[in-house]
């Protein structure tokens, strides 16, 4: 089995960005809410195209930010997250590859790399399509990618 090749760019899960619950897939139901209702917003029903704009951001060792603008496109997704006070305001471009998975229930995107390896990618440029600066996120984001443990071979 040859290991997966990872590409910063491209949705690790494209479900993922239509609707889906506390899920990743779509294909879920929401369990029924015995006590009629929640305090948190609706999720978009299964399906539902959704814009991530103003979705919280956790890294693998916690919150970074909100996310400021979205990108769905097809091997070019990212997400441009405003840090807030984390890192002076300053803003984050991470590659849709990074993320984990998204909670349309809580509102929360989970990406794979830690507060201190997004501290320390390349300074945010105002033009994400910028193929220079996409070359540099998408090899630094790259260069930290862990593959599943299923797509690593082993050696007996």
């Amino acid at each position: 089995m040859q290991p997966s090749i990872f590409n910063p760019w491209a949705w690790r899960d494209p479900s993922a960005l239509a609707g889906g619950y506390t899920q990743t897939t779509p294909s879920v139901t929401p369990p029924d809410d015995q006590d009629g209702g929640h305090d948190g917003p609706d999720a978009p029903g299964p399906g539902t195209p959704v814009d991530l704009v103003g979705y919280q951001v956790q890294a693998s060792d916690g919150r970074i930010g909100t996310i400021d603008e979205a990108s769905n496109e097809a091997e070019a997704g990212y997400l441009v997250v405003d840090t807030g006070p984390w890192i002076f305001g300053q803003k984050v471009l991470l590659p849709a590859g990074t993320v984990e998975r998204v909670d349309h229930q809580e509102r929360v995107v989970h990406v794979d790399r830690t507060k201190e390896r997004i501290k320390d990618a390349p300074p945010f440029d105002a033009d994400p399509a910028d193929p220079e600066y996409r070359e540099r996120v998408g090899s630094y984001y790259a260069g930290g990618h862990l593959p599943p443990p299923e797509a690593v071979p082993r050696v007996m």
